[in-house]
């Protein structure tokens, strides 16, 4: 979340003169386009800034990103908070507009990013995610709460020095969001949003689980989420997450590891088996020579 707390403070959600505001942009002035003197250019460089940071290449989506492809979900409640702080254009919505003005030919949207199976452009997966563009104000207002208080949550959090109390309250101020949340997602049968409602809620299960491992003396009252509340197939998706987090290289190792387990047991057995054939064999060739030798005695 540290990157989603450096764009909400440094790019403030609030209009300024009724306009953008950012208040330092030293990270955002590469994406700049005319030193981003227009609105919509500030709301390019920092949707730019994002994307970079989490997916610029394999390297950046598996140690910033961890592989999780859900990111892209939060940074799209950003960028269509932003851009419903004003008011639209006649006849086209500024998330239209932004999406056909930077999104659908903008050459850094639209370069092919090699070595990754999961997405090949930005572009690519602004569309996966483009129910996000039509999606009710007011219910983004209340995602970007939520995305907001989670990462307060995850920003403050020190491990060393818990603020138990403090992580107590916005655990409190996250659940009276999703219950919100939750209750809007029951009017409607949008799978899109109870997709959301699983990436908030398993990434809230995550902190919870740190929170936990600290010696706190409130932490059998740390808020639940309870299990009515939370999609239906969000189970699964938890297990492809960890699936994808966990090492690809272990994962090898474990099926190389097995194959050759196989292979040991398997010749161990051949082994086995055929030694016994040959102990048989030579006990069988002792025998016969036993017979012959008593045949020429008597012959004798």
């Amino acid at each position: 979340c540290s990157n989603f707390i450096y764009v909400m403070t440094n790019f403030t959600d609030k209009l300024s003169n009724g306009d953008y505001q950012i208040k330092d942009a030293s990270h955002f002035k590469e994406y700049c386009i005319h030193d981003c003197s227009h609105g919509l250019e500030k709301i390019n460089a920092g949707c730019l800034y994002f994307f970079n940071e989490f997916f610029k290449n394999s390297s950046v989506f598996e140690s910033v990103a961890k592989s999780n492809i859900n990111i892209v979900e939060y940074i799209m409640i950003w960028l269509i908070y932003m851009l419903n702080l004003k008011n639209n254009a006649p006849g086209i919505t500024n998330q239209q507009h932004f999406y056909d003005t930077y999104i659908k030919t903008g050459e850094k949207y639209i370069n092919n990013i090699p070595n990754i199976s999961e997405y090949s452009s930005y572009k690519e997966l602004v569309d996966k995610n483009n129910y996000f563009l039509s999606m009710d104000k007011s219910i983004i207002s209340k995602l970007y709460d939520a995305l907001k208080s989670l990462c307060n949550m995850y920003n403050e959090f020190n491990a060393n020095t818990p603020d138990c109390t403090k992580c107590l309250e916005k655990a409190n101020e996250f659940i009276k969001i999703y219950d919100e949340l939750n209750k809007d997602s029951n009017r409607s049968d949008n799978s899109s949003y109870r997709q959301v409602l699983c990436t908030l809620s398993n990434d809230y299960n995550n902190f919870k689980n740190k929170y936990s491992d600290v010696n706190c003396s409130n932490s059998s009252s740390f808020p639940t989420i309870e299990k009515e509340k939370i999609p239906v197939n969000c189970s699964e998706q938890t297990v492809q997450i960890s699936e994808v987090a966990s090492s690809p290289i272990a994962n090898k190792l474990i099926i190389v590891l097995s194959i050759f387990g196989a292979i040991a047991f398997f010749l161990g057995i051949s082994y086995k088996y055929s030694l016994f054939g040959f102990r048989k064999r030579f006990k069988k060739q002792q025998i016969r020579e036993k017979i012959k030798n008593i045949r020429k005695r008597m012959n004798h």
